[in-house]
């Protein structure tokens, strides 16, 4: 989201910006799970899981995503709450399209010459780059900057995320359960996807697990994660022996950060920049803001010094 909202505030004045992802689409910490099941393939939203707005602007991005058919409001997760439709990640994907995007590209660093920026994937390396955006959680952020930018590294490593487990779980009928169940013993959240606007099909939950019980049962197996937080749903929903028709479980390290108290990072020494909702506080609508709020400070004095600039994001080391 940071990395997409930042591109779209520079490509609208005519500055030419690559974006790289690990992922196979956007969608980062927004992205939705497909899994095959003997009814059919079930689709989860596995990361985040509503968006809300607390500024004017982000309230009128919503409505023109909404507009644009890919948002959607979700009341049944409390007032003023969103989604993507048909999925969380509609809203990235609508967001992408135009972008130049190396997908399936994993960063391993960054380099800078006389000629400029470089990116160093698994592949070589991309650029020249007059700027260059670091769009990562706090601690792949940290990894990237140490060798660039060494106050901006000490930010990041001084904002630590919080993990957190989460299962998906496929049924065969509906739950006889309210959409969205909240703080109940080791879950955090579990929301029936069938729920949220534009869903159809197989029924889906997505629970997630306290940051506690995430931290205790990090490196644990997938299987025992899954097992531990079906179990603990079943017994929330008052049907011992619940039994599913497909699950599995993601493991996200960098699942909410934290806050650094900045809104965005640019160095205009050396043309480098970091925009993420760690800097402002967990939450869609945060990191939307750093990103466009880091596009304005590279566009300051963008048209006296660098009128045709060629900008490099960094998306999504890994998970």
């Amino acid at each position: 989201m940071a990395g997409l909202a930042c591109a779209q505030v520079l490509a609208a004045r005519k500055i030419a910006v690559s974006l790289f992802d690990k992922g196979r689409s956007p969608g980062g910490r927004m992205s939705s799970r497909r899994m095959a099941t003997p009814l059919g393939e079930a689709v989860f939203d596995h990361g985040a899981q509503f968006i809300t707005a607390a500024t004017p602007a982000f309230a009128a991005q919503l409505r023109a995503w909404a507009d644009a058919g890919v948002a959607a409001p979700w009341p049944a997760a409390g007032a003023g709450s969103w989604v993507g439709v048909p999925a969380m990640n509609a809203v990235p994907k609508f967001m992408a399209i135009g972008c130049d995007i190396a997908l399936e590209t994993q960063v391993r660093g960054m380099c800078r010459d006389a000629a400029g920026w470089y990116l160093v994937h698994e592949a070589g390396r991309a650029g020249s780059f007059d700027a260059m955006v670091v769009a990562l959680p706090a601690e792949q952020a940290a990894a990237v900057l140490g060798l660039q930018n060494l106050p901006m590294a000490r930010v990041a490593i001084g904002t630590p995320s919080t993990p957190c487990w989460t299962a998906m779980l496929a049924f065969g009928e509906a739950i006889p359960a309210p959409p969205v169940i909240r703080d109940r013993g080791i879950i955090a959240w579990a929301a029936c996807n069938n729920s949220k606007p534009g869903r159809h099909g197989v029924h889906c939950w997505t629970i997630q697990a306290s940051a506690g019980w995430s931290r205790r049962h990090l490196e644990a197996e997938r299987d025992f994660v899954t097992a531990s937080l079906r179990e603990a749903f079943a017994e929330i929903v008052g049907l011992p022996g619940l039994a599913t028709i497909a699950e599995t479980s993601h493991r996200w390290r960098f699942a909410l950060s934290g806050s650094a108290g900045s809104e965005a990072i640019w160095d205009p020494a050396t043309q480098l920049g970091v925009c993420g909702d760690w800097l402002i506080g967990a939450g869609v609508e945060n990191a939307w803001l750093s990103g466009r709020r880091l596009a304005e400070l590279i566009l300051t004095g963008v048209e006296q010094h660098h009128p045709q600039m060629r900008i490099g994001t960094a998306a999504r080391l890994s998970r």
